[in-house]
């Protein structure tokens, strides 16, 4: 192991407590990350003493002025070293009260603190001090875990997960990112402590939620909460969206399975947060616009501007910002079936300048998750729909460059109307400025102020207004 640590961090840490006679080892994450081949920047040290003590002097040893950050209730500190983020704990054994996440801390050992630790692959440590250098203790097997691919708690997952219920989202997380699999007896203890997860912060319940939906393959992890039973608890909407109504012998498709493998679909060809969160909002309206007819079957009409109205509560619930990300995903949800529904017609010049105005500049982004949601079973339509989409595509990139519609501004202004018809601000003003929005999205006049103006002029005649000499 001690080819893992030849960065001077670890030196300083070793020269310090070895000189004062106090055990120090490399602990959690940046560990465990060693035997998955993964790079880490995040170093957690462990210490039998104070932690926030040794940070203090390795800071001083470090010098040029390394500062020192001080979590004091949580008795943590860290410190920056290069690209190297480091933070420092004594070791403790702690104790939960029922009713809160928040632990009773005492000093401890090595060998308590890594008992408290949420998972086995967590609780590997790698000595610091000189006489046992880069030895690894690893007492509740997490070498042998992290070669099987398990999550499973160092001591009874029913106490962990009571304890810190927490722990049941970041098992979730843990096995959706890493692609592992949850110990049966681990998972087992989840769906008994589901309602324990009523006692953390939504804040808390987001972030390991942003955490799946930025894995590789998202579903794994929504699959999961939904078999725990806690998906109805940290995410209602998205549960109301399972399972399949049959009525006349017609079905319709599992929308909760749509959406996820929509999510997924995304997540091939995006990285971005909040388009990932615009898949898995697409269709979140659906059960409310959900109808039956004999004719038609199952339909979900304005199940798109439904869902975008939904999206502010759930994202103030959710405890999502409510800014211009929130506005994003909001548009996406509200105009993600437009792609599709040209790709079924012929694409009019029309249209396209349409969609380049209301989507502005995330048309492309809604290009992207209008592919994707594409999940049908039958391949030559996937197929035909891709063709088509292309074919789109390559519309929007000719009228773009021709009209220049994206994020489009009127060429004449509504101060300008006023001025020339002499007209105090009023519903004439927005109808001039709106017919000359229309002409040029139908293609009658070119996005230009001449032909605007004129067009202005047109349209004020037929109004009963005269120019302003």
């Amino acid at each position: 192991m001690k080819q893992y640590l030849k960065h001077k961090i670890f030196k300083i840490i070793s020269e310090i407590v070895t000189s004062e006679n106090q055990r120090a080892f490399v602990i959690g994450g940046f560990v465990r990350d060693i035997f998955l081949k993964r790079p880490s920047k995040d170093i957690d040290i462990v210490t039998e003493g104070s932690g926030i003590e040794l940070a203090k002097k390795v800071a001083v040893k470090i010098g040029k002025k390394t500062s020192v950050t001080v979590f004091k209730n949580f008795g943590t500190a860290m410190l920056r070293y290069g690209e190297w983020e480091v933070e420092f704990v004594g070791a403790r054994k702690e104790s939960y009260n029922r009713n809160s996440r928040k632990p009773i801390v005492e000093n401890g050992t090595l060998e308590d603190d890594q008992n408290r630790r949420d998972f086995s692959i967590n609780t590997l440590a790698i000595s610091l001090n000189k006489k046992s250098f880069g030895e690894l203790a690893d007492p509740f097997g997490g070498l042998k875990d992290i070669e099987q691919k398990i999550i499973r708690t160092p001591s009874n997952p029913d106490i962990t997960f009571s304890d810190d219920p927490l722990r049941m989202m970041r098992a979730i997380r843990f096995a959706c990112r890493l692609h592992f699999n949850i110990d049966n007896t681990t998972f087992a203890a989840i769906p008994r402590n589901k309602e324990r997860i009523k006692i953390i912060s939504a804040e808390r319940i987001i972030d390991e939620l942003n955490k799946i939906i930025l894995s590789e393959t998202p579903s794994q992890g929504f699959v999961l909460l939904d078999k725990s039973g806690l998906l109805p608890l940290v995410f209602p909407e998205l549960d109301k969206l399972k399972g399949v109504e049959n009525s006349g012998g017609k079905g319709h498709k599992d929308n909760f399975f749509h959406t996820i493998q929509v999510l997924d679909n995304i997540s091939r060809n995006s990285d971005d947060l909040w388009l990932r969160w615009a898949a898995l909002l697409h269709d979140i309206a659906k059960p409310h616009t959900k109808r039956f007819s004999g004719e038609t079957g199952w339909t979900f009409y304005g199940h798109d501007a439904v869902g975008a109205k939904m999206v502010p509560d759930i994202f103030r619930k959710l405890k999502l910002p409510l800014n211009e990300n929130m506005k994003y995903v909001q548009k996406l949800v509200m105009l993600h079936l437009r792609p599709i529904a040209l790709v079924s017609d012929e694409v009019s010049d029309s249209a396209v300048r349409r969609l380049l105005f209301e989507a502005g500049d995330a048309i492309d982004d809604l290009m992207l998750l209008s592919e994707a949601d594409i999940t049908s079973k039958n391949e030559e339509k996937i197929k035909l729909f891709l063709k088509n989409f292309n074919y789109v595509r390559e519309k929007l990139k000719e009228i773009e460059e021709k009209d220049a519609i994206r994020n489009f501004q009127p060429p004449v202004s509504g101060e300008e109307i006023m001025q020339a018809f002499n007209l105090p601000p009023c519903k004439m003003v927005g109808d001039i400025k709106n017919a000359i929005k229309d002409a040029i999205l139908d293609g009658v006049i070119r996005n230009n102020p001449e032909e605007a103006y004129l067009f202005m002029l047109k349209k004020a005649k037929e109004l009963g207004l005269n120019k302003t000499e």
